[in-house]
């Protein structure tokens, strides 16, 4: 259960990601829907764990290795954004969010 704390740290992060995904990295990610679906971080905030979703779902996996590349920057950038928030910037990892291909599959399941 994430405390009062957390929660917010999380919001922060996920907002700010987004639009460093929209400004930042959005060259690396060109033909490419990125949205931050969730954002955990631990007790100490010294870890996140962002999910991620793709559009189209075919290149999900090559553009969380762009992501994956572009670690470094994606939280130098983050620092810059919540210097005054935090001590010390979390170390970032990004997971595939596959629910929304998860409920496609199943939706044309259902409509055969």
């Amino acid at each position: 259960m994430e405390n009062t704390r957390q929660e917010k740290i999380a919001r922060q992060i996920q907002r700010d990601i987004a639009e460093i995904f929209q400004r930042d990295i959005a060259e690396s990610l060109r033909g490419v829907l990125v949205t931050v679906t969730a954002v955990r971080v631990s007790p100490d905030l010294g870890y996140a764990k962002i999910y991620v979703s793709v559009f189209p779902f075919d290149k999900a996996q090559a553009t969380l290795d762009v992501i994956e590349q572009q670690n470094k920057l994606i939280r130098g950038a983050l620092g810059r954004r919540m210097r005054f928030q935090v001590k010390s910037i979390p170390e970032l990892q990004f997971f595939l969010d596959d629910s929304l291909e998860y409920i496609d599959h199943i939706e044309e399941a259902l409509n055969r």
